[in-house]
């Protein structure tokens, strides 16, 4: 499988997951609506990166979330206000199981054995070890967040010392 250096997520993001590579390297398998490709770096590495590429940062994307959701457990993150992506994670984000989706591309899920059966929007499927219930609701609170901040204008300001001199006579 191909592995490239760094990624930045975008509209063809559809889910990815921290895997170790045979030196134990934590790499992370993406998956784009068509194709599929390892990253030399770890889930949290990329969504922090995707995040600062357009000015912000992961802590302050997971603290807006809370602030607008509520202290929920596994937050979603908007990833970038301007393509409207939302990811959330099945587990908590420290955790090397777990998966982050972006519900645009889920299209279906359902119950299968007491675990989930995704459809994406490529058409292809995946289960995962979760109860139905709990990973829609996920995907629900995703949802809300990119509805919440739909139309928000953001920006970011940074605050500069500016250093004055004395003039001299």
């Amino acid at each position: 499988m191909f592995m490239k250096p760094r990624y930045t997520i975008n509209k063809n993001f559809v889910q990815m997951a921290g895997h170790r590579d045979r030196y134990g390297k934590q790499c992370t398998h993406v998956i784009e609506t068509n194709k599929t490709f390892m990253v030399d770096k770890s889930p949290l590495e990329i969504l922090d990166e995707s995040i600062r590429s357009i000015g912000y940062d992961l802590r302050g994307a997971i603290e807006t979330s809370k602030r607008l959701l509520g202290n929920v457990h596994c937050c979603p993150v908007l990833v970038n206000p301007i393509d409207r992506i939302v990811v959330f994670p099945t587990k908590s984000a420290k955790n090397e199981e777990c998966v982050w989706f972006n519900p645009a591309h889920i299209k279906r899920t359902s119950s299968l054995n007491l675990k989930t059966s995704i459809t994406y929007s490529n058409g292809k499927t995946k289960c995962i070890a979760a109860k139905l219930s709990s990973f829609n609701s996920k995907i629900k609170r995703a949802e809300q967040l990119e509805e919440m901040t739909r139309g928000s204008i953001f920006f970011t300001v940074e605050k500069t010392k500016k250093r004055f001199r004395k003039r001299q006579k």
